[in-house]
């Protein structure tokens, strides 16, 4: 059997407190308003469930350069936090202060909290050196065939970015009128998505899309732009990979969980719990998961070999007892029965497949 050390991994579900480090850098002069709009969100931020607290420093070095670091009971409570719309109400007045940010979320795993028992967090997980994010937004409907074809014809942008920072992969899913991109980076996730939005294909590719999105935007103001990737921003909050060398042949699919309202992050816990399983089985063609989630969207990335459903309740992440009864509780499409037997579970699990557009690798490192 696999350990947890062995194989690769990263989850927001191994029970530690979280650490959350905001770098900022500021426009000239914005400090007095900055301070303004912090003493605001500390007081809205310090009544969220599972806050525990939060410091401001500045620079010593260069003083239009910042840093708000803030503690979590678990990394659940914090993303269920800033993934939400009162989080993106919220930080609406930093837009015209800060020129630029980066956040980086840390797990706490040796430490001493104040009047408390030191902190012990379970052991390190094995990384890959792969930052994996995805990007989710809705077309109108009837549009869905033009947007597919704009989404596949596109130029890749080049992979290198700078001496530390690469794309590795990028793959393009579409379920309905909602698309899906699944983005693996080397390196600063940051300095990718960067990179990415300066090249000039896809500008235009972004461009040519803004006429069929259900949520307008305008790419021209900073602001629109900054806010609709915000809520398109759909996190990685489990990742698991077999620690055996990857399997020939290994197909990527992409699976759409509409949760019900307020059960997206219960849904995830439920997909990663069995993922974890899956890995570690030499018998499972299931090499790697990836599970997305932002409020009630859930998507799962899956690389398996052979057919996806060869073994459906393991590809649609439910084998087991109760399992399957589990997953219909928590989603929002299931009103059609409980997927029970080996042909309902492979018609749920072919009404939950998303359509891929493309599936994108860079070229291995020289």
């Amino acid at each position: 059997m696999t350990t947890l050390s062995e194989r690769i991994s990263q989850s927001a579900f191994d029970g530690s407190r979280l650490r959350v480090v905001l770098l900022l850098d500021l426009y000239d002069g914005a400090q007095n308003r900055f301070l303004e709009v912090y003493e605001h969100l500390r007081k809205q931020v310090s009544s969220v469930p599972g806050h525990i607290s939060d410091e401001l420093c500045q620079s010593i070095e260069n003083p239009s350069q910042w840093l708000i670091t803030s503690e979590w009971e678990s990394a659940p409570r914090f993303l269920a936090w800033v993934n939400s719309e009162d989080h993106v109400a919220s930080v609406q007045p930093l837009h015209g202060c800060v020129r630029d940010t980066r956040s980086l979320r840390f797990s706490v795993m040796r430490g001493k909290a104040e009047d408390a028992a030191p902190l012990v967090s379970p052991s390190p997980r094995r990384g890959d050196g792969v930052v994996r994010h995805a990007l989710t937004f809705t077309v109108k409907p009837g549009s869905e065939a033009v947007v597919a074809e704009l989404l596949s014809s596109y130029v890749s942008p080049h992979a290198r970015v700078d001496e530390s920072t690469r794309l590795r992969r990028t793959s393009l899913f579409m379920h309905g009128n909602r698309v899906v991109r699944a983005i693996e980076v080397e390196g600063d996730l940051q300095a990718a998505l960067s990179h990415v939005a300066r090249q000039p294909e896809v500008r235009a590719l972004e461009e040519a899309i803004n006429p069929y999105l259900e949520l307008d935007r305008d790419l021209a103001d900073p602001g629109s732009a900054r806010t609709f990737f915000t809520r398109a921003a759909l996190p990685a909050v489990h990742h698991v990979a077999a620690a055996r060398p990857e399997s020939e042949g290994l197909g990527r699919h992409a699976l759409f969980y509409p949760a019900k309202d307020g059960c997206g992050m219960a849904l995830a816990r439920l997909l990663a719990r069995q993922d974890e399983l899956a890995v570690d089985d030499p018998t499972s063609p299931v090499e790697a998961s990836t599970v997305f989630e932002r409020d009630d969207v859930v998507v799962r990335l899956v690389d398996v070999r052979g057919p996806l459903d060869a073994r459906p309740a393991l590809a649609l992440g439910v084998e087991g007892d109760h399992k399957a009864a589990v997953l219909a509780r928590l989603l929002d499409s299931a009103k059609d029965g409980v997927p029970i037997t080996d042909q309902e579970i492979s018609r749920f699990l072919a009404r939950s497949e998303m359509r891929l557009i493309t599936d994108r690798r860079s070229p291995a490192r020289a």
